[in-house]
Formats: C-alpha cells, structure tokens, sequence
C-alpha cells in the first residue's frame, strides 16, 4: 500500500483501493426534473449514487453512499463564466467543508478540458489536476501533474439517445474513486450546457 503522501484522497480514504478499480457508471433521466447515476463496481456491487436536478437554476448533484448517506455535494457555481463547480463535504455548502472547485480551462474552448484546485491552495499556484476531453466522445482522462490518475470511456448506445447513458471508469491505485466519480458527473453536466 502506498504511503500518504502518495495517496491522492480528496472526499476519504475509504474511497482508495490499493489496485486499480474498474467502475462502471449509468445514467438515467428519470423525468423532467430528476437525473440519477448509479456506480457499480465489475461483479454488480452498488458503490455511490448520485441524484439531483436537470432543470432547476442551481444545479446540484448529491454523491451519496448505497445506505444513502450523503458522501459530497457538487454545486454549480451560478452565471459562472468558466461553469464553475464546488466540491463540498457530505451535504453542506458551508466555507469548512469545501474540498475543491472545478471549472473549465478556457471560457471559449471547444473540447471540455477542466482545472480542479483543492481547498488547500485554492487558486494559487495553478491547477491540482487536470482533466482533458476530446472533440469526438464524453471520454476523457484525469492528470496529477504529468500523470494520468483515471481514465473515462463513454458507451455510446442508442440508449444515450433516450436519456440512458453508461460510463466505465479505471481508476489507478489510491486515488479517490469518489473524487473522480465526481470529475465525471462536472465533465458531462459541463459538456452538456
């Protein structure tokens, strides 16, 4: 197992495995106001969930454990003009608890790449992590300086069409697989506005 200074542990270290995770994610419109990600790991066992709105004017996303319990709250930041999102502890939006923000690189780009600055150095010496999209899929990789911690793979399927859409995720060993579930739901909102 690595030692602390290697493990990269944003929401907790329960949520890093000592060898590489393979996770997959769905995503289900379940009406007009309600989207719903559901985080399996390879043998069906239920992870996190994370539930939340798709029309209200704050956008916000609950990670939540398989008991229900609130793990993060994601929340975008209003008339941001880098779309910007907030990472905060269980379901609070107090000062105390916040953990990261992520917002895109460049206002005007036309791939989806983001900048996440944790709360310890917020804004200060440039991005912690950086995640970087392509033109043509919703796939993407996450990077801790010259270092790829996860990649995502979008599936398309003609289900992506009606609202059903699926994700796998490989997250290296010890990082946060909550953090990057959350790097994944900011990804595709951001893309999708």
């Amino acid at each position: 197992m690595a030692s602390d200074e290697q493990m990269i542990k944003i929401v907790g270290d329960q949520f890093c495995v000592p060898y590489t995770m393979q996770l997959v994610v769905k995503r289900k419109v379940e009406s007009f106001s309600n989207v719903h990600y559901d985080v399996f790991d390879t043998t069906g066992n239920s992870l996190l969930q994370v539930d939340g709105g798709v029309w209200n004017s704050k956008k916000k996303r609950v990670i939540k454990d398989p008991a229900g319990f609130p793990v993060i709250t994601l929340r975008k930041k209003a008339l941001s003009w880098k779309k910007q999102w907030q990472i905060y502890q269980g379901e609070s939006s107090e000062k105390n608890h916040f953990l990261c923000s992520v917002q895109r690189s460049n206002a005007l780009q036309m791939k989806n790449n983001l900048d996440v600055y944790l709360a310890s150095s917020y804004m200060e010496d440039g991005p912690d992590f950086q995640v970087t999209g392509s033109f043509t899929s919703m796939s993407f990789k996450v990077w801790k300086g010259n270092s790829v911690i996860a990649e995502v793979m979008h599936n398309f399927t003609w289900g992506s069409c009606m609202g059903k859409e699926s994700f796998k995720l490989k997250v290296y060993p010890e990082v946060d697989y909550a953090f990057i579930l959350a790097l994944t739901v900011i990804m595709h909102e951001t893309d999708k506005v």
